[in-house]
């Protein structure tokens, strides 16, 4: 008879992935795992920090290097387009060297990225030190979700993955909290401290890397199976919860190698790309889900937001610049709140309801902040009523987006992979969110200028309203299921129904 492991493998009716503990209860979460997953998601507060302490550094950066808003621009972007040379290459990178030394990689690139920005004499100086930095962000950002969710149990996978997502929005907020504390200090000299203080995470990092193990599902395609069975005991309930699941990794592994077999001692992620290029129907599902999360991540303009929130509040009468400041620390708290609850029930909602919440969300504060925006455009005096309703609008958007796209973007992006294509399909979809962030960035000043800032908030809750739609239909719900299980979830019907007949045939004989 067939075991219930390989039936959970083959049969998508059979159900949340069950979980152990020593008492015969359900697991509770590993305080073990728990640390591993906040030491690799940390990385993603170097993300976080360079956000929020971008958009109050880049008003003294244009006084002191006298640049232009389309360098400006620039600027701001260009290390969301360098992270996407970073994303690209973390998946690889990963299949090669590990998931743990990869996040090393991350830390010491962003760490070289900081000191050049803290130091920059010149401008071109300080976008050398952005697009090294930029490289760093996005070996961190893959890694993070995909590391973490390798070593999760399915019950608690929900919430450890989202910690990349509440890192960004610690940084943010630590980078609101610089510009704060920073202002007053010569213009030539605070911007160079805000920027250069990012290097103090990266270090804190890499030093926390010794104490994190790999990845148990890297091993086992490296053939390395003890090792995964010693890592598997650490971040499991009990030894009976470990086993199930080496059986079942050791299986995934097995049936997705090019050998069948798992002792490949020299696998490094070899014909993944020939893989996606072939492009069987799950796989092209899988790329849709993946990449289509990442693009409306970006394209819903979060990041331009909250770069430029100074310059929209400026531009609505706002002018004293500790109150722009003090409006980007309201906002950062609103966003690390809201992240810290989608986070804590992420596990018990599922996926798709917090996603849709977030996106229906936003869609309706990116159209009160539009109307806002439009009303204090034609309004002379423009009256405070309109300045709170865009202030509360700008904290409802950021609320809405950590409770759902960000969190669940990264969430997404690291589980819905097969094990074999998982780091470098991955590494694919996050160059998507980079690429489309630069774009949206670099962009973000120009049209808002050009159409008005009400006009490009209208153009964003239309963008929403599309993601909400996509949502709907595309991204099936993962919650409870082991990161061998999803995969049946974008099968055929057909294929589902004949693998169900399969099992129940084993079964009877």
């Amino acid at each position: 008879m067939e075991s219930t492991e390989v039936k959970s493998l083959r049969d998508p009716e059979a159900g949340p992935l069950p979980s152990y503990s020593d008492d015969g209860g359900k697991a509770r979460l590993s305080k073990y795992v728990l640390f591993c997953a906040i030491l690799a998601s940390a990385n993603s507060i170097l993300l976080g920090y360079d956000i929020g302490v971008m958009s109050g550094a880049v008003i003294f950066i244009r006084e002191n290097l006298g640049i232009t808003s389309a360098e400006v621009e620039v600027l701001v972007g260009i290390l969301n387009v360098s992270s996407l040379i970073g994303s690209l290459a973390s998946g690889k990178t990963s299949d090669c060297i590990g998931r743990r030394y990869t996040i090393a990689v991350a830390a010491a690139t962003f760490l070289v990225g900081a000191l050049l920005m803290g130091l920059a004499p010149s401008y071109p100086f300080l976008m050398a030190g952005r697009v090294v930095a930029g490289v760093g962000v996005g070996y961190s950002l893959m890694i993070a979700p995909v590391y973490t969710a390798e070593i999760s149990p399915a019950l608690s996978r929900g919430l450890l993955t989202s910690l990349p997502e509440f890192f960004i929005v610690i940084g943010i907020l630590l980078g609101y909290i610089s510009n704060y504390a920073l202002a007053g200090l010569p213009g030539h000299i605070n911007w160079r401290i805000m920027l250069g203080l990012a290097a103090l995470p990266a270090i804190i990092i890499g030093f926390g890397i010794v104490l994190m193990p790999e990845s148990p599902r890297w091993l086992v395609m490296n053939g390395r199976v003890r090792e995964a069975k010693e890592v598997l005991i650490r971040t499991s309930s009990c030894v009976m919860e470990a086993e199930m699941r080496l059986r079942e990794i050791t299986m995934a592994a097995a049936s997705t190698s090019v050998s069948g077999s798992v002792s490949s001692d020299d696998w490094a992620g070899r014909g993944v790309w020939r893989e996606f290029l072939r492009l069987s129907r799950p796989v092209r599902r899988i790329l849709i889900a993946a990449i289509g999360i990442n693009f409306f991540m970006q394209a819903s303009g979060n990041d331009a937001v909250i770069y430029y929130t100074p310059e929209v509040f400026r531009a609505a009468g706002i002018s004293n610049r500790k109150h722009l400041f003090g409006v980007n620390v309201i906002m950062g708290i609103s966003k690390t709140t809201f992240v810290l609850v989608s986070a804590l029930y992420l596990d018990r909602f599922g996926r798709r309801p917090l996603l849709l919440l977030g996106s229906i969300g936003m869609a309706v504060s990116l159209a009160a902040l539009g109307l806002g925006s439009k009303f204090l455009e034609l309004s002379n005096p423009r009256p405070i009523w309109a300045i709170v309703v865009c202030i509360v609008a700008v904290c409802s958007d950021v609320s809405f987006f950590s409770i759902g796209l960000g969190p669940i973007t990264w969430v997404y992006s690291s589980e819905v992979f097969p094990l074999r294509l998982r780091a470098q399909g991955a590494a694919l979809a996050i160059s998507v969110n980079r690429l489309v962030s630069g774009a949206v960035s670099m962009s973000f000043l120009s049209i808002g200028h050009r159409i008005s800032f009400g006009g490009m908030f209208f153009v964003l809750c239309g963008v929403m309203v599309l993601g909400t739609i996509f949502f709907y239909f595309f991204l099936p719900e993962t919650k409870g299921r082991s990161l061998e299980e999803i995969g049946t979830l974008f099968e055929d019907d057909d294929k589902k129904e004949s693998d169900s007949k399969n099992v129940e045939l084993t079964d009877q004989a």
